[in-house]
C-alpha cells in the first residue's frame, strides 16, 4: 500500500466537492435569470444544474494488482453535470419584459433554499476531507518521528 493513498483519495474528494460548490454557486447566481439561452428563437430561463460524483473504477488489471497489494480505493471523480428537468416556475408579473400575453413569466427551476442545503452538505464534505487529509499527514509525520 502506498504511503500517500490517503492524500490521493482526499484530494480527489476535495476537487469534486469544490466543483460541486462552484455549480451550486452558479445556480444561486442565476436564480433570477429569465434569459439564459436561446432555443428556437425564444429565450429560455436558466436550468438548475446538478453534479454527479462516483467512485473511480479501476480497470480489471488495476483491480487485480490492487487486490494483490491490498491497496485502498482510488477516490472519486465528477462524472457529469446534468440539468434538472423539473418544470420552470410561473410567476405573475405583467410589467416584466419577458411576460407573455397573460402577464406570466417563466422563472428558473432553482430553489435557493435547496441550493443552500446542498452548499452546506458540500461544505461539510469538504471539511471532512480536509480533516482526513490532516490526519494522514499527522500519521506520516509520526511514522517519520519513530525512525529518529
Amino acid at each position: 500500500m502506498k504511503l500517500t493513498n490517503g492524500f490521493d483519495i482526499s484530494s480527489s474528494a476535495l476537487t469534486a466537492q469544490r466543483f460541486r460548490m462552484d455549480v451550486i454557486s452558479s445556480n444561486v447566481a442565476n436564480a433570477d435569470s429569465t434569459r439564459a439561452r436561446l432555443v428556437n428563437g425564444k429565450w429560455v430561463p436558466y436550468q438548475r444544474k446538478l453534479v454527479s460524483i462516483e467512485a473511480k473504477q479501476p480497470s480489471f488489471q488495476q483491480a487485480l494488482q490492487n487486490a494483490k497489494a491490498e491497496t485502498a480505493g482510488e477516490g472519486v471523480r465528477v462524472t457529469k453535470v446534468i440539468e434538472d428537468t423539473s418544470p420552470f416556475k410561473q410567476v405573475y408579473n405583467p410589467t416584466h419584459p419577458d411576460a407573455d400575453e397573460n402577464g406570466f413569466i417563466m422563472m428558473p427551476n432553482v430553489d435557493v433554499l435547496k441550493e443552500m442545503v446542498d452548499m452546506i452538505s458540500a461544505s461539510r464534505s469538504y471539511e471532512a476531507n480536509v480533516t482526513a487529509l490532516n490526519a494522514s499527514k499527522s500519521i506520516i509525520t509520526k511514522a517519520l518521528e519513530i525512525g529518529r
